[in-house]
């Protein structure tokens, strides 16, 4: 029998199969759960009792999300389609807006970040030995595509289905990955989707490419979920009613008493395996800046033959939203991946769209994807557990100096290394800096400055757009003439994967009282595999700083968001010219009303959309009793970065 062969497929003879690495998920956000649920929920949870289920939408590599789901969901998603990217970098830009008073605002493409570059490289790259041993792109790309499938194919159902998306180039790799995983026995059996555009021809030598394939596999065929569709005929028919002979053993024309034939007049046809889709216009409100949006007609389609009401769909490359979207509004139950975060940002704005959208909570793999990445990237040889966690410890602490282009030191507890006169802390990758780490930075800080340990100083690079600049700091207290003699200022850059709420309002405090200026950064996903870092210039930005007015009268609480700086380095130049304020940079905002301390509860949001581009940056809210409350409010912006504010208020 012919196979398919890729480099890779095979070692010592045996077939390899993905990276199984579990990983709990992190459940960030809640959307759309009103206070009865939230509390029933955290009774339910209290109580060691399975709380109800909730749609989820997942930011994170399929690498990781898709293992992990596999202990709760195996063998129990319905149906699974998937559009995996075919071009390098192009399925991972997007367009966004900013947004003017007098007009559709000022658009600009937002190129791949180094994140999703790396899952390109992942995908598609050779290195230069295997290069020259013959490997090629499509050999990784059939790798890395075969190892999804296999994970894919363990969480289908018994009566799942799989739908791939995929375009002409690769119809024959992909195809011929899936028949070896799923088998050949009933060839004749399978069936594939073919798509016709409606897009006109262009004039050229060759034939169009006006079509696609979606590429179809039931996981046991004959068992699989499955309903004809009726789609209206193009001109009304008088067609002849046939039946079944069992003499004949064939269907035949049914006749009346006089033995004419009867005639039935048909609106409706089944629907076959060629599709006519429209594409989604330019100017269209579906329309969500994705190239590679799909039209929600296909997935409808789709949804209405292989599931049922009820049923659990699964796309881990959701891009712009349509399966989820789609999903929602015919009551299928739903499970959405994406390595982007603006993909994700995205999906959530258009879900929140849909009339009576019911409650879904926004995931990730946070700090566990971070531990195993540290354990992976930095094999240690200690006597023991401890030694082997220092040492980890101490090599993904210089990884990050270096990628910052700081100054290792030694000999502090808080303190980590130096950059153009300021100190450096690099926060552990499993824990979110808190107050009194910042505390504690500081004090370390004063004191390295004044024993004279703080190290010598380097030539001091040019600060990033949006942070602070000279003027706004000395504002904040009289740090400016506080260092050593040799240009030491007691100054320190905090580096963290997460910051506590409400960190950079201490920090102004912090200046203030101690007169140690502290600015925080964000250490970037793109450093979570070195190959990564190796092509291209890693950035950390500092956190965006958000401004709220809060004021209450008896029960009723207006909240106003007054100002929000964010870095815009990623915004093009002539894109920048546009913005006149920096309201403009607000593309959504939520507020949690209540918050407990436990996860972000979207109970209200604003957000702009290309039929509605202005956003509401005032909402009120009445309490049912009164007394002291903790609100928070979370704040995205044009490029799906968000930035929190925590507001305490009395009402009542």
């Amino acid at each position: 029998m012919t196979e398919l062969i890729w480099d890779g497929k095979y070692k010592d003879g045996k077939k390899q199969g993905p990276v199984r690495i579990a990983l709990p998920f992190q459940t960030i956000e809640t959307v759309n759960e009103s206070a009865q649920d939230r509390r029933r929920n955290l009774e339910l949870f209290a109580s060691g009792r399975s709380t109800e289920w909730r749609n989820r939408l997942i930011w994170g590599d399929k690498k990781y999300v898709l293992p992990s789901l596999l202990a709760e969901l195996a063998g129990k998603i319905d149906l699974i389609y998937i559009d995996p990217p075919f071009d390098t970098g192009a399925d991972f830009s997007f367009t966004a807006t900013i947004p003017e008073a007098d007009s559709e605002g000022i658009e600009f493409t937002k190129q791949p970040s180094l994140l999703e570059q790396k899952a390109y490289r992942d995908t598609w790259g050779v290195d230069p030995e295997d290069r020259q041993r013959g490997v090629t792109s499509t050999d990784r790309y059939i790798k890395w595509f075969y190892e999804t499938a296999i994970i894919l194919r363990e969480l289908l159902a018994e009566n799942g289905t799989l739908y791939v998306h995929c375009n002409q180039t690769m119809l024959p790799f992909l195809r011929g990955a899936l028949d070896d995983l799923f088998g050949l026995e009933k060839p004749h059996e399978r069936r594939d989707l073919a798509l016709r555009e409606q897009t006109e021809v262009q004039l050229s030598k060759l034939l169009p490419r006006d079509w696609e394939c979606v590429l179809v596999y039931a996981r046991s065929i004959g068992n699989q979920t499955f309903h004809h569709q009726l789609v209206p005929v193009k001109e009304v028919q008088q067609q002849a009613v046939v039946a079944w002979d069992p003499i004949a053993k064939k269907r035949i024309a049914k006749r009346d008493e006089s033995g004419d034939i009867i005639y039935e007049t048909r609106t409706e046809k089944l629907m076959g395996s060629v599709w006519t889709i429209p594409i989604v216009h330019p100017i269209a409100h579906e329309r969500t800046g994705y190239d590679t949006q799909k039209p929600e007609p296909l997935l409808e389609g789709i949804l209405k033959v292989s599931s049922n009401e009820g049923d659990l769909v699964l796309d881990c490359f959701v891009g712009s939203g349509t399966t989820a979207a789609v999903a929602e509004k015919l009551g299928r139950r739903w499970i959405a991946c994406d390595i982007g975060r603006f993909a994700i940002h995205t999906a959530r704005k258009r879900l929140l769209g849909i009339r009576g959208l019911k409650p879904f909570v926004v995931q990730n793999l946070g700090k566990y994807e971070r531990q195993a990445w540290q354990v992976a990237e930095f094999p240690s040889n200690g006597k023991n557990y401890l030694e082997e966690q220092h040492q980890r410890e101490a090599a993904y602490r210089r990884f990050i100096l270096d990628l910052y282009r700081a100054t290792p030191i030694a000999g502090h507890a808080w303190l980590h290394g130096t950059k153009g006169g300021r100190m450096v802390h690099v926060a552990a990758v499993d824990a979110p800096v808190t107050q009194a780490d910042v505390k504690a930075i500081a004090r370390e800080t004063w004191k390295a400055i004044g024993t004279g340990k703080g190290g010598g100083g380097e030539k001091k690079e040019g600060s990033f757009a949006g942070a602070q600049d000279d003027k706004a700091r000395k504002a904040e207290g009289s740090f400016a003439g506080a260092q050593d003699d040799r240009g030491m200022k007691a100054a320190v850059d905090i580096l963290g994967w997460e910051f506590a709420l409400e960190v950079n309002e201490l920090a102004k405090n912090v200046a203030a009282e101690s007169r140690v200026d502290v600015s925080f950064k964000k250490i970037p996903r793109e450093v979570l595999e070195k190959k990564a870092v190796e092509q291209g210039d890693v950035r950390f930005f500092e956190l965006g700083a958000l401004s709220v007015d809060a004021k209450a009268k008896g029960r009723e609480l207006t909240l106003k968001v007054t100002d929000f700086v964010i870095p815009t380095d990623d915004i093009p130049e002539e894109a920048r010219k546009a913005i006149k304020h920096r309201s403009q940079l607000i593309d959504y905002w939520a507020v949690d009303w209540d918050f407990k301390d436990d996860t972000f509860h979207n109970q209200w949001q604003a957000y702009r959309t290309r039929k509605e581009p202005k956003i509401e940056l005032e909402t009120k809210y009445e309490y049912k009793e009164g007394g002291k409350y903790q609100v928070v409010v979370k704040v995205i912006d044009i490029l799906g970065n968000d930035t929190t504010k925590t507001v305490e208020v009395v009402v009542g």
